[in-house]
């Protein structure tokens, strides 16, 4: 099973982009009763402190929180939040060079699909902070709904594809589906594990029968990135999931990686969950067992 998920970094840029995946963030980490830091860097006019997105005023309006709470009613949800600004002119070095202190089990923060010449012209920063910190990362899209409502703090996920193939970690992937959707209560959702290719050349195993998803698997054969796009809108995907190993050629660096390539697409949320987890898992396993310590 994946390291549970105990604290929470979402990089705000104070956009409308940001706030929906703000929403998510907050929504996760109260779920989970997480820690979680929202922090803004880069150069901004007047007082970015005004800007943050308001929590207890969010969680008011989600009705998790009375009218007027004060500032202690967030820890009575086994909430803690922490804002930080870092007033420096490069956002994806202030973001990893923090993260690097203060590691995080889970990154959220939204993404801009660019597309064409706009791809190359504008800098980004979801990408290289998933890539380069090496996090459980969850993209939120901009200009798409997302599986919370920023309104009222519901939680829509019914359909969740995870793509998978013999060199993906699936057990990881999959673990980190049922992690997310059981900590939201999400019990009615389904989830399906999805191989392009020769289906003799699927990975082989068993679906679980109890958990907070219903799995299933779908084949099909073309083009990878083309098959999950559209398998995601035909079946109203609400998350994709993707075990993801980096860039492993030169053709990756310049296109980026197929999970890279999937989060510019989607029309939904993706979580990218690094394959390394799955060797730091087996290693805490092999050790817990040598020395008699147990692992849930």
């Amino acid at each position: 099973m994946n390291q549970p998920i105990r604290r929470i970094f979402h990089p705000s840029d104070f956009s409308a982009a940001s706030n929906l995946a703000f929403a998510h963030a907050l929504r996760v980490a109260l779920a989970g009763h997480c820690d979680l830091t929202i922090l803004h860097t880069g150069t901004h006019a007047g007082s970015p402190w005004t800007e943050f997105p308001r929590v207890r005023r969010t969680l008011e309006q989600w009705k998790m929180l009375p009218p007027n709470s004060d500032k202690e009613a967030i820890a009575t949800l086994g909430l803690h939040v922490e804002k930080v600004v870092l007033p420096y002119r490069n956002p994806l070095g202030s973001i990893l060079n923090f993260l690097a202190r203060h590691p995080h089990d889970l990154i959220v923060l939204a993404t801009h699909q660019y597309t064409g010449f706009d791809q190359w012209t504008h800098r980004q920063t979801a990408e290289p902070v998933a890539r380069k910190s090496e996090e459980q990362t969850l993209f939120i899209p901009q200009g798409k709904n997302g599986f919370v409502n920023a309104a009222s703090g519901e939680v829509q996920l019914h359909s969740v594809l995870v793509p998978v193939d013999r060199t993906t970690a699936v057990q990881l992937a999959m673990d980190a589906a049922t992690a997310l959707a059981d900590s939201l209560g999400c019990r009615d959702a389904e989830a399906t594990l999805l191989h392009v290719g020769d289906r003799n050349d699927a990975p082989r195993i068993t679906l679980p029968e109890e958990g907070a998803l219903k799995w299933r698997w779908m084949y099909r054969e073309g083009d990878v990135e083309q098959e999950i796009l559209r398998a995601a809108h035909e079946y109203h995907a609400d998350l994709v999931v993707m075990a993801t190993h980096g860039h492993d050629s030169l053709q990756d660096a310049f296109r980026g990686s197929i999970t890279e390539r999937i989060v510019r697409h989607a029309e939904c949320p993706v979580l990218a969950v690094p394959a390394h987890r799955a060797v730091a898992h087996e290693h805490t396993v092999a050790e817990n067992l040598a020395t008699g310590r147990i692992t849930i």
